[in-house]
């Protein structure tokens, strides 16, 4: 599982040229899951995601998580995190996690995000989204999940 978390003063997602999710200040996550991705794994993402100390604090140092400045978090499912392309010249594809299973692991992790009571929206799954966003820094983590 990789997640590639850029800290925002705002992100939205379209599809169709409507706006479905939006936040001001939080973390933009892009969410890949690969075969044998497990939920201990989606877990210990939302636990990670909702206390990882990337903002500012009062002498600038990035001491705060997203719940220390009120801030929203938007999960968008992204495939192509699973994408090699170490060989040739397009990426394969062969180690992403099949599309029913991955999108219940990502709709749990939307569910224990949110469980924090962190304000949490969500990209649409399976769908061709416009992500639109300010990165706040740029400040952009990735991270991949332990097995």
């Amino acid at each position: 599982m990789r997640l590639v978390v850029q800290r925002v003063s705002s992100a939205s997602v379209t599809v169709d040229g409507q706006t479905r999710a939006s936040i001001g200040t939080g973390l933009l996550v892009l969410v890949g899951f690969v075969d044998g991705d497990v939920p201990a794994m989606v877990d210990w993402s939302a636990e990670k995601l909702s206390t990882l100390r990337i903002f500012p604090d009062e002498q600038g140092k990035m001491n705060l998580s997203v719940a220390d400045v009120a801030g929203g978090i938007l999960l968008v499912p992204n495939f192509t995190l699973a994408g090699d392309a170490s060989k040739g010249r397009r990426p394969s594809f062969d180690k992403a996690m099949p599309p029913a299973e991955a999108s219940t692991h990502f709709d749990r992790l939307c569910e224990l995000v949110a469980a924090r009571g962190i304000v949490t929206q969500r990209g649409v799954f399976r769908e061709h989204m416009h992500v639109a966003l300010v990165n706040d820094g740029p400040v952009t983590i990735v991270i991949d999940a332990p097995a």
